[in-house]
């Protein structure tokens, strides 16, 4: 059975980040017929991290409505009561059928939150990840308050079960935003160097974002890290942090780049970012980026910190700290522009379909909202 495609779907976007995760799914679902619309919020609304609600405005047959959360410089239990009471006074008015989040940022966990105490459907996207940080306890709060969970990796899979949610809600996809990353743009490598005025072809990526629970060393850590990188005379891109607390710190030290050998950038359309990717000689930072997109395109990656502890475990990984520079410099000397195999741990770049199939199924709107913990003797088993 095949449900009416007149429900409506909402999408909660705070970042750019989880913008390249819903972009291609929201495409899909207009194309099929839905009524699809953004809730925009967070970093988009902010004219320092690059004013990205426009990326969201600019998808077709989407309805947007944006919301300023925050102020630059905001604590996350302020933000968070801020997206509670905007997101709660919206939802209260436009009645959506269903409400998409994304992973672990503070805007997702009000909106699930929202939803769980109105008692509106609220699918969460890439639940059961591990990251050692604040994040992780949030993402895991976001599946608890969550009626569905579409994961990406059969890891994720089992730890939304461990949760206590019955497996009948949880859905294997893999990670949308690989589908874009496994196909051809259309897109040069010059055209990109071109658009964002980068002045060298061969180069490594650098994306380093606060860690919350380490901001009194957060700051030392970007300078000790750029310094190891400008040392090794190499080029770099580098792509502005988000705005978690400790972001000024990190600001400041992107300040003082030699801009002979770093490019910084404060945001990238996500199509552009992917060709920069494919084409780099590798992937530096905390950004999950380093530990799904790089080992999915085979681009090895230097994961930096505590941020992404336990995510990813290709073989293209290097985990080091931000004040190793025996390893850092090792990466460097020879792991750069090496080439390894794709690894499709979190998703095989077919996840745009399975999502929107799901939804095309009349099942997935059976599932009821009232849920029940599901102890390990009413738990049915996962598929082998």
């Amino acid at each position: 059975m095949v449900v009416p495609k007149k429900k409506k779907i909402l999408f909660v976007t705070g970042t750019r980040a989880d913008f390249s995760k819903i972009k291609e799914v929201s495409k899909m679902l207009i194309e099929r017929g839905w009524d699809v619309s953004f809730f925009v919020t967070g970093m988009h609304m902010l004219e320092a991290y690059g004013a990205t609600y426009l990326e969201v405005r600019r998808i077709a047959g989407a309805k947007t409505y944006e919301y300023v959360n925050q102020r630059c410089g905001d604590p996350l239990d302020i933000i968070y009561a801020k997206t509670v009471l905007g997101f709660s006074d919206w939802l209260c008015e436009h009645k959506p059928d269903l409400v998409v989040v994304h992973g672990d940022r503070v805007e997702a966990k009000a909106c699930a939150f929202v939803c769980s105490t109105n008692y509106v459907r609220c699918l969460h996207i890439e639940g059961g990840e591990v990251s050692g940080t604040i994040d992780e306890v949030f993402r895991h709060c976001v599946s608890k308050l969550a009626h569905h969970h579409f994961v990406c990796s059969e890891t994720a899979q089992r730890n939304v079960v461990s949760l206590g949610e019955d497996i009948s809600r949880v859905l294997l996809i893999g990670s949308p935003e690989l589908d874009v990353h496994g196909r051809n743009l259309g897109i040069s490598l010059e055209e990109v160097l071109l658009h964002y005025e980068i002045p060298f072809s061969d180069f490594g990526i650098v994306t380093f974002h606060p860690v919350t629970s380490e901001q009194e060393t957060i700051g030392s850590q970007a300078r000790a890290l750029f310094r190891e990188l400008e040392i090794s005379g190499k080029n770099f891109v580098v792509i502005s942090s988000n705005n978690d607390p400790g972001s000024e710190e990190i600001m400041k030290a992107l300040e003082e780049l030699n801009s002979v050998r770093f490019k910084s950038i404060s945001s990238m359309r996500f199509e552009f970012f992917s060709v920069l990717m494919k084409h780099a000689a590798c992937i530096i930072g905390n950004s999950s980026a380093g530990v799904r997109e790089a080992p999915f395109l085979g681009v090895p990656s230097l994961n930096i910190g505590t941020r992404q502890t336990g995510r990813g475990q290709s073989q293209s990984i290097t985990h080091a700290s931000a004040f190793d520079s025996e390893k850092i410099e090792a990466f460097l000397t020879g792991e750069w522009s090496r080439q390894y195999a794709g690894n499709t741990e979190f998703g095989d770049g077919k996840s745009v379909a399975r999502f929107c199939d799901a939804l095309d199924c009349a099942e997935f709107w059976l599932i009821p909202k009232q849920k029940y913990f599901q102890g390990s003797s009413e738990r049915k088993r996962l598929p082998a």
